[in-house]
């Protein structure tokens, strides 16, 4: 997602200082932009970060391993201090650096605050049903105290800074880390079973990536001071209808093997409330699962 954010935010006429300790990311997703004289790459860890001297207007803090899968080298279960450190110390250096230049800040926090929810679709006032010491919690609850960061420079410090709510995001570049989506196209193409946790009842919502760097924009430059926006794709589909429409996409013979126990703590749904990101920031998704989802197959045909 960050390296697509600088794409955009390169064609509408910024230079862009990108850092990355590329503990889960990938310095190929920015080929394209390292011999564009607007762009910067630095390799630092954002915990650590020093950058003095340089001029900064605007800073978007993504920085975060995001996936929870177990099995998975680089998930947020395999980086559980990492993870905890760079939502709140890295946030905490990060709102500093901001408020120290006057520069407007970005957090991207995620829809894994609300937790399991018990409130559907979710809305940004929703406090979440999260827990503090399951799995999944290094990941949640970092990011729920990155919001409390946030919200603390703002009202102690007067720093200009917006929340923003992602939830499930897809394209290319898409990182192979274990997430829903790229499993069942990497599974559809070499024809192997969907692996499908429980009875794939649950639900999520995807957004295509283009549509998510757009609202993250949106939210930086339209986006009031201290507030919290969920950007997602509103339409809902389970976990067994997703599968269904990657094996047509793809026109494979896969089938879904339903043999693995729900993870603990897994949402058994998910869904954004977007009015508010419509009334005020003038966003929403563009991009069906459909189109998106074919994007994504072709991309990782090449």
């Amino acid at each position: 997602m960050g390296s697509h954010l600088c794409d955009q935010l390169i064609k509408l006429g910024h230079q862009v200082i990108c850092i990355d300790n590329l503990l889960t990311g990938s310095d190929k997703n920015i080929e394209g932009l390292k011999n564009n004289p607007d762009f910067k790459f630095i390799n630092q860890d954002v915990t650590e970060i020093n950058q003095d001297g340089i001029k900064i207007d605007q800073i978007y803090h993504l920085a975060s391993p995001a996936s929870p899968n177990k099995n998975n080298p680089k998930s947020y279960i395999s980086f559980p201090f990492e993870t905890m450190q760079v939502n709140s110390i890295g946030t905490w250096n990060l709102c500093e650096e901001a408020l120290k230049r006057g520069a407007k800040f970005l957090f991207a926090s995620t829809s894994e605050v609300y937790g399991d929810p018990l409130e559907h679709p979710q809305k940004e006032t929703y406090h979440g049903n999260v827990s503090t010491t399951g799995p999944r919690s290094v990941y949640d609850e970092s990011k729920r105290f990155g919001e409390t960061i946030v919200s603390a420079f703002v009202s102690k410090s007067r720093l200009d800074a917006r929340i923003v709510r992602i939830f499930n995001t897809y394209g290319p570049r898409m990182a192979q880390d274990g997430r829903v989506v790229i499993e069942f196209v990497k599974a559809a193409l070499a024809g192997k079973p969907f692996p499908v946790f429980g009875d794939g009842k649950q639900t999520r919502s995807f957004c295509y990536v283009s549509d998510m760097v757009d609202g993250i924009v949106s939210a930086m430059e339209k986006g009031a001071k201290g507030e919290i926006y969920n950007l997602g794709n509103p339409d809902e589909f389970s976990v067994l209808e997703l599968a269904e429409k990657v094996k047509q996409l793809t026109d494979s013979t896969s089938e879904v093997k339903q043999a693995e126990e729900i993870p603990e703590d897994d949402p058994k749904k998910r869904c954004p409330d977007i009015q508010k990101a419509k009334e005020v920031l003038g966003w929403e998704p563009k991009v069906n699962l459909e189109e998106g989802l074919k994007k994504l197959i072709e991309y990782l045909k090449r």
